[in-house]
């Protein structure tokens, strides 16, 4: 595999199991997935079906029980701790349901706040670009409490992308919003993709949410079940009915 054709992050043979004997649970099987770089992929399951779990491993919150997580060339198990608190640090970018913005810093000081912690001096021209793709440039000096749930949610995809990461995790970032403000914000990260080359990878279980993605993976029971390319909210919905009878229901 050349460097061109290295994925952004792939998972190979991925066992997550917590607990032991009667009481072990094998929330990841064995599942081996690609995220291509410049890319928007969303993974979507049934409740317990792994989707977050993965997506933890994937980013190196959480440690497989077995198999290989890369991100880029570099595998993240080989790592010591403070080498991969370096690489979230400096090559991932993530963005919670629950926003996680500090309610004490404004707009801009949230969005600047990893990379102040990094010491690192902001690349000004990207971070005028980010600011002006979420389109609230004249709500940066507002802090969290002053800003509506959509709004927040942007400041804090915009704290993700600042440090021009390799690639943007997205655990249900949608989940807390109502419809417009969703749109806002799965607008801004499929323009990420779409114009900054920016590598996407979300959890979802809304399959509106899902249509703004490259391609739909379906996990099932820690298994990797099913892969959909250039999904519609429709299509999305028709996989997830053949993967939980209570969708279906």
């Amino acid at each position: 595999m050349t460097v061109e054709q290295t994925p952004a992050v792939r998972a190979i043979g991925v066992t997550k199991r917590y607990g032991v004997g009667q009481t072990q649970v094998d929330a990841l099987v064995e599942l081996t997935a690609d995220f291509g770089k410049g890319r928007f992929t969303a993974i979507m399951g049934p409740s317990g079906s792994g989707k977050s779990t993965l997506l933890h491993c994937l980013a190196g919150l959480d440690q497989p029980t077995a198999g290989q997580v890369w991100v880029g060339d570099v595998e993240l198990s080989r790592l010591p701790e403070k080498q991969l608190t370096h690489l979230r640090r400096d090559r991932i970018g993530f963005v919670f349901q629950a926003f996680n913005l500090v309610p004490t810093l404004t707009a801009y000081e949230n969005i600047t706040l990893p990379l102040d912690l990094a010491g690192r001096t902001p690349d000004r021209e990207w971070l005028r670009t980010v600011i002006d793709t979420i389109g609230l440039t004249d709500r940066l000096k507002h802090k969290p409490s002053e800003l509506s749930g959509g709004q927040q949610q942007r400041v804090a995809c915009a704290r993700a992308l600042a440090s021009r990461p390799e690639v943007v995790f997205a655990d249900e970032p949608t989940g807390n919003l109502d419809s417009q403000s969703s749109a806002d914000v799965l607008g801004f990260l499929h323009r990420s993709v779409r114009e900054f080359g920016q590598t996407v990878v979300m959890v979802t279980h809304d399959p509106t949410a899902a249509s703004y993605a490259d391609r739909v993976l379906f996990l099932a029971d820690g298994r990797l079940r099913s892969e959909l390319l250039d999904p519609t909210a429709e299509t999305v919905l028709d996989t997830m009915k053949s993967l939980d009878p209570a969708v279906a229901g």
